[in-house]
């Protein structure tokens, strides 16, 4: 795990890096800017057998090329890069693909391609009803990825896993079925205005139709939540505690513990948005003890369209159903139904089969590079798109600066003084080959807290180098010149 300290540092909160590059600008003769493209891109995989160049989704290490990683002569990026072929595509734009917008979504190596053609090739068929042997295949295949989702947070028991459309869907079960059966006017719950809105909205519409109340815990002056100002606002009156575990747009990294023991103090539950924590670091939901966590697939080198709900037993036993249908009942009369027990009480309906298994799929590839070292190798990554970040002219990088007591992300939120963020995006991606994202991340409340109405955001995965970060950086300043030849 990272060390989760967030308390004030002392640290200089970072404005604008002034620091001008010297090297000579490029020229902008001749520099027409293309209206986009969308050509039909065939990936153009290595098929290299060599040691160098193993698969990692089975689990099977090669010894030197371990030590080889160890031994900084071969990186973590480099190492995976082969297998995720949509990085191998001969150009977009007529440029190498770049791709840092990995905390919007993450790419797929080639392991979690083949698991979803093996399904829908294989053993189509429907789960959890049918004796024959595509869907007793089918659903024990479904079933093995909750297994491998619980192995992988360390959850205590499977059925504590509850698979959804996505983390979104998660939530807004939470806040329909826990929260419209617990919660009655007055009560509190307390957020972070640095939280993504599917952690705002779904409990706005709660706190209307129950009468609880919304308080919002701001920044403190190395622009993280003021975990302090959190623990003071903590009392008898908090039933819920809301909060993300590594922001999308600052990319800090909060106390879960400490806040999970503040507000259990008060018998209060605590809701972890981990979307950008889970794919990035180790994550144990034991440790923790939080009540709730979720996350998505598409975010950690699974497929779109189905993430999962972590919820304690004894919580989610005393949870009414979500959604009514087939699978999540146990009896079903004219006049009354009765409930199946956990998970299915809350999946109804056929679930998305092929895209668990493709999560499970995913889950073996990054259990068999390991998280820890998919975390170190991010946290060298961040440092140094931080530090190449500083010297481009004029730029505001938001969050806290990177020191030996506070850890970022391996993302970076920016604005660049009389550039809009979109303009940086879209030429950066029509003459560079770069993607990153600009907009507001959905997170507009702490865009408005900022100052600003969006930002640009460049953020990296395991399978991203210094290579691609030196690409960015100089096509980034090629950016900024061009703009600035028009003043």
């Amino acid at each position: 795990m990272v060390n989760t300290n967030t308390d004030k540092q002392g640290q200089p909160l970072t404005k604008f890096c002034s620091c001008i590059d010297e090297q000579k600008e490029p020229t902008m003769e001749g520099l027409v800017v293309k209206l986009p493209s969308f050509p039909f891109l065939s990936p153009n995989i290595s098929s290299s057998s060599s040691s160098s160049t193993f698969r990692l989704g089975f689990r099977r290490f090669s010894a030197s090329i371990s030590a080889a990683v160890n031994e900084g002569f071969v990186s973590l990026g480099q190492l995976t890069r082969p297998d995720f072929p949509i990085l191998h595509q001969q150009e977009v734009n007529g440029s190498k693909l770049v791709y840092l917008d990995n905390a919007a979504t993450s790419q797929k190596p080639t392991a979690v391609l083949k698991s979803l053609q093996n399904y829908y090739e294989a053993y189509n068929s429907n789960v959890h009803r049918g004796i024959h042997y595509l869907s007793a295949k089918a659903t024990d295949e479904y079933e093995l990825a909750r297994k491998k989702v619980a192995a992988f947070i360390n959850a205590s028991d499977s059925a504590e896993i509850v698979f959804t459309r996505n983390a979104t869907e998660a939530i807004n079960l939470v806040a329909y079925s826990w929260g419209l059966s617990n919660l009655k006017p007055r009560d509190e719950i307390i957020l972070t205005i640095a939280e993504h809105h599917s952690a705002i909205v779904p409990w706005q519409i709660v706190a209307q139709k129950t009468g609880a109340i919304l308080k919002f815990v701001s920044l403190d002056e190395n622009e993280v939540p003021d975990v302090e100002k959190l623990r003071e606002m903590i009392s008898t009156s908090t039933k819920l505690v809301v909060v993300h575990h590594v922001s999308n747009v600052l990319g800090s990294v909060l106390p879960i513990e400490d806040i999970v023991i503040w507000a259990h103090a008060v018998g209060a539950k605590v809701l972890v948005d981990a979307c950008q924590s889970v794919p990035h670091m180790v994550v144990d939901v034991q440790g923790l003890d939080a009540d709730f966590l979720v996350a998505s697939s598409h975010k950690m080198c699974g497929p779109t369209g189905i993430g999962f709900l972590f919820g304690k037993s004894n919580l989610l036993l005393t949870m009414p159903p979500f959604l009514g249908g087939g699978e999540m009942i146990s009896d079903v009369f004219l006049d009354h139904s009765t409930y199946a027990e956990p998970p299915s009480r809350f999946e109804a309906g056929t679930p998305a089969i092929g895209e668990a298994i493709g999560l499970g799929a995913a889950i073996d590839y990054l259990s068999g590079i390991g998280m820890q070292k998919i975390h170190d190798y991010e946290m060298e990554l961040a440092n140094y798109l931080f530090e190449k970040l500083c010297s481009v002219p004029n730029i505001r990088i938001y969050g806290p600066k990177p020191s030996d007591d506070v850890h970022r992300a391996a993302l970076c939120s920016f604005n660049i003084e009389n550039i809009h963020p979109t303009d940086i995006a879209t030429f950066l991606d029509q003459q560079h080959g770069v993607a990153i994202r600009s907009g507001h991340h959905c997170a507009q409340p702490l865009h408005r807290h900022l100052g600003v109405n969006a930002s640009a955001r460049a953020s990296l995965h395991f399978y991203n180098t210094e290579e691609d970060v030196d690409n960015f950086i100089q096509s980034l300043k090629d950016t900024v010149s061009f703009f600035n030849s028009f003043k």
